[in-house]
């Protein structure tokens, strides 16, 4: 099982960061109000960046990292990604 962490572009501007084994269901979920509280109320939230880890644990330490990156670096981050194309494609 694949393990992602992911970062989703709320309606306001700001960002969320989580991880999920499946992107697209995860970005579904937040949309429709059963994601995370803070997602609830920035509704629609678009998925923006996505990489995948081999495991949960590092999954879990990566959106660690990725929470403690300062906006203009999450937003690079975004800028540079390319692992996003194959999973919007089918959107």
């Amino acid at each position: 099982m694949a393990y992602f962490c992911y970062i989703i572009e709320c309606s306001d501007g700001t960002l969320y960061t989580g991880w999920t084994t499946d992107p697209e269901r995860r970005e579904i979920e937040h949309n429709a109000g059963r994601g995370a509280q803070y997602t609830r109320i920035r509704r629609p939230v678009r998925l923006v960046y996505v990489e995948a880890h081999p495991d949960r644990s590092t999954a879990q330490r990566r959106e660690s990292a990725l929470k403690k990156l300062t906006r203009s670096k999450k937003k690079t981050l975004i800028e540079s990604n390319t692992n996003l194309d194959h999973l919007t494609s089918n959107i």
